[in-house]
Parts: C-alpha cells; sequence; structure tokens
C-alpha cells in the first residue's frame, strides 16, 4: 500500500495542494491533518504509522510536513527503515526504492548518530567541566535513608517473608532501587 500524508498548520489553510500532489503520485489512501508541525502529537500520523507494513510505502510533499524538528524527523526516518517501510519526499525526488533513496537513508542515519554523540560529548564535557568546579554531584538519588518507603521495604525484609517483588509492590520502590540498598547496608555491615 501506498500512502499519503498532508499536514497544514492551522485549520485556516488549504490542504489542495498537497492533496493534488499526492493524488497524481496515485496513493492508495492519503491521511489529512490540520495541527502544528511543533506539536508532539499528530493524532491521524501517530494513528498511520502502526498501519504501515513491511513494504508499503509513506508519500509527503515536503519533509517538514511530518514536523518541523531534526532529531524527530530523523528518528522518524530510522524507524521507517527498521521495518522496511519505504519513504518518499516528492519535493526533493527522494524515493528510498531507489538507490539514491537509500543513500539519502544512510547519510541521513549518519547525521542522526552524529548528532547523538555530539550532544553525548557536550553532556560529558558539561559534567567534566562542573566535577571540576565542585558543583557536579551526580543524579538526586530518590530513595534514600529518609524516604519512607525504603525503609518500610528494610524493616518488611526483616521481619517477614515476603518475596522481594511483594514488598516493592507494597512499599511503591522499584525492585533496582531495593536491591541496591541491600547491597550498600551489606558494604556497611562488613
Amino acid at each position: 500500500m501506498i500512502y499519503g500524508y498532508a499536514r497544514v498548520s492551522t485549520q485556516d489553510q488549504n490542504l489542495d495542494s498537497q492533496i493534488e500532489q499526492l493524488t497524481k503520485y496515485e496513493v492508495d489512501e492519503i491521511v489529512q491533518e490540520k495541527i502544528s508541525g511543533v506539536s508532539k502529537q499528530k493524532p491521524q500520523l501517530d494513528e498511520l504509522l502502526p498501519k504501515l507494513t513491511s513494504g508499503d510505502t509513506l508519500v509527503v510533499t515536503r519533509m517538514d510536513r511530518l514536523g518541523r524538528n531534526t532529531v524527530q524527523l530523523l528518528q522518524l526516518v530510522e524507524e521507517l527503515q527498521e521495518r522496511n517501510i519505504h519513504f518518499v519526499i516528492l519535493n526533493l525526488g527522494i524515493d528510498t526504492r531507489t538507490p539514491t533513496g537509500k543513500f539519502f537513508l544512510t547519510v541521513m542515519a549518519a547525521f542522526s548518530e552524529l548528532d547523538r554523540e555530539m550532544i553525548k560529548e557536550k553532556q560529558r564535557s558539561g559534567i567534566k567541566l562542573a566535577k571540576q568546579k565542585g558543583k557536579y554531584r551526580g543524579r538526586v538519588k530518590k530513595y534514600t535513608d529518609k524516604h519512607p518507603g525504603i525503609n518500610h521495604a528494610i524493616e518488611l525484609r526483616k521481619t517477614t517473608n515476603k518475596t522481594v517483588k511483594e514488598i516493592c509492590t507494597i512499599t511503591g520502590v522499584s525492585q533496582a532501587a531495593f536491591y541496591r540498598k541491600l547491597k550498600e547496608m551489606e558494604k556497611d555491615n562488613s
């Protein structure tokens, strides 16, 4: 199946031009939406994406119809590629069923990976600098000795035969946090 997706940002804008282009491309079904590109939720698109199956094609007139955030666009393109769903952007002449289109996807994936690595590097540099200035203390621990749930969980462990899962359900403490706390206590006792 070939699906077309047409979107404009406001109710008073017109979808006719996009629908005409998608119709000329002979899509089987056109999904229309009037919602801002910066909106994280696009109900019609969100409903369409899970329907797409391997071998299907998603067609848009312009890349920005899917959203304005580059990272979101790259993630969507990667997701489509992983699911073997073809992608066509009419104004750029990109069709992932062609060698040039596949090359485009490879370049997009590379930029996405580069972007993620640059963000990680910035984060590591920021943490290093903050540590040097004595301002970085790491993530704030949720389950400290003052947390009533963790204290209740420890008390239940000492006084009952309940499983860790049962204790965590009763106290609302995650199993990982509970095991961490038990490990800390073992270190303190040895």
